[in-house]
């Protein structure tokens, strides 16, 4: 062959792979540009327990107006999540199925942490990203123990069965950062620890560890305890426990018995200070906040104290957004495991006493349900109760950075899983630790749809490319080896 035959192949087949990888390339940047780009290194999920659309339009009016944002409703992704447990009884969910299907990707029975309807233990998200090498961390103001943070990091029948969950965390999720109430479940009975036991504003408070001194056990291994907030912003390691109460770190207040809502340390310096441990990671980290006040409060017909509980999940979120807004590789989530109250908010008494007013009179509410000022205005507005229970509502969810376009639209509470999973690993999630060996069943998520007429480059972990970009440069490619073989034969 001629060596200019050989020129022209060579320089026929460079040609044509610099168009293939331009087409690739343009895909990829389209699809980054559509979504919020790239896989996520971190994710901050945050869960207002209880927080349905009402409680946040509720906390917004008096906070910020109708006019105004709250920080987790200023977040460019939206949907809607359906939260259903998968229970022989009950149709409405509790925050142990609720969180389940969340960590998870499954649906489960009402007050089973961390296991299938079949109870098998079932991988949490924070578990895989543990086994991916990244750090983790669960904060919450009430019991680090509860319902919600366990199924992040435990695996039982019985939420109730908290001791047992807190030394899941030290010998099995391994947590990095452990930080909330619930100090009782880490102490045996006679061992008060740092908070008093039968304290004055609750006498039944009291130790009731079931494994020991866990406290001790997690400073064997390694963890920084805090026991209050001068503790906290004292503590230096990369391991960190706080207990900072004996068991939530509110006072749950009756309708009409008052408005105390103190929390020991604040939702957001707790959240601040585990961003700012688990950051030092660089493979990256998953961080669970919770916020229990909401539901806890709307359990009390207390509207003034779910605003204030609101607010403080608020005040918390801002600091992981301004985290994301300096790492754009961070995922934001706000979601809710399911609604309580069925709260309505109304027009004040004396608009609804108008007998031209096409209402029921609204008498015997207490101040707790109002009148309430909507922010930056003269108007006032009164809240209503249905139920002091859980309800079957939807609740909001919104997101921003990368993977938050996959939480766009209506879907199952198990899809906050799907989606959280895919943001962080792709189509190929680590395995999970021993603990939870079984594999979990997800539901259908709604990006599977979506995501079917594209695939990723291969071997690059990055965005999505159109289908047909994939087939074109396929067959672009196969046209470029044959016309090259052609020329080196000397057929043309």
């Amino acid at each position: 062959m001629h060596v200019s035959g050989m020129l022209r192949a060579v320089s026929f087949t460079a040609v044509l792979s610099a168009l293939i990888a331009a087409l690739a390339l343009a895909g990829a940047g389209g699809a980054q540009e559509a979504g919020s780009g790239g896989r996520a290194q971190n994710v901050i999920i945050f869960i207002g327990d209880g927080m349905g659309t009402s409680q946040r339009d509720l906390i917004r009016y008096a906070t910020v107006g109708s006019e105004g944002q709250l920080a987790m409703d200023a977040m460019p992704y939206a949907g809607r999540s359906q939260t259903s447990p998968l229970d022989p009884e009950y149709f409405v969910t509790d925050s142990a199925a609720g969180g389940t299907a969340i960590a998870s990707g499954v649906k489960t029975f009402n007050g089973a942490v961390g296991i299938d309807a079949e109870k098998n233990p079932v991988p949490t998200v924070l578990e895989r990203a543990e086994s991916a090498g990244k750090s983790t961390g669960l904060v919450t103001n009430s019991q680090v123990t509860d319902a919600t943070p366990a199924s992040f990091g435990a695996h039982v029948e019985n939420r109730d069965l908290q001791s047992k969950i807190a030394l899941q965390y030290l010998e099995e999720s391994r947590p990095e950062v452990i930080l909330g109430g619930g100090e009782d479940y880490w102490y045996p009975e006679g061992d008060p620890g740092a908070h008093p036991d039968e304290p004055e504003e609750d006498p039944e408070e009291k130790s009731a560890g079931t494994e020991g001194n866990l406290v001790r056990r997690a400073e064997d291994l390694g963890y920084e305890y805090a026991t209050d907030a001068a503790e906290l912003r004292a503590a230096s390691g990369n391991k960190l426990l706080g207990l900072f109460a004996n068991e939530e770190m509110f006072q749950q207040n009756p309708e009409g018995e008052g408005a105390v809502y103190d929390p020991q340390v604040d939702l957001s310096e707790m959240t601040q200070k585990a961003i700012d441990a688990l950051s030092e990671d660089p493979e990256g980290f998953l961080l669970m906040v919770e916020e229990e006040g909401i539901d806890e409060m709307a359990h009390q017909s207390n509207a003034e104290l779910v605003i204030e509980a609101g607010r403080q999940l608020d005040a918390a979120v801002e600091v992981g957004k301004s985290y994301a807004e300096g790492d754009p590789e961070t995922l934001v989530i706000v979601a809710a495991d399911h609604e309580t109250g069925s709260l309505a908010i109304e027009d004040t008494n004396e608009l609804q006493s108008d007998p031209d007013y096409p209402n029921e009179s609204g008498e015997g509410r207490t101040s707790e349900d109002g009148p309430f000022d909507v922010a930056n205005s003269d108007k006032r507005f009164v809240v209503d109760w249905t139920t002091a229970n859980h309800t079957a509502e939807d609740v909001p969810v919104t997101a921003m950075g990368p993977g938050g376009e996959n939480l766009v639209g209506v879907y199952e509470n198990t899809h906050i899983h799907d989606a959280m999973l895919e943001a962080l690993f792709g189509s190929s999630p680590p395995s999970a630790s021993a603990t939870a060996s079984a594999t979990a069943s997800a539901t259908a998520s709604a990006t599977a749809s979506a995501s079917a007429g594209a695939q990723q480059v291969p071997d690059t972990g990055g965005p999505s490319v159109a289908a047909w970009i994939v087939a074109l440069a396929a067959a672009l490619g196969g046209m470029g080896l044959l016309v090259s073989r052609r020329v080196l034969r000397g057929d043309g």
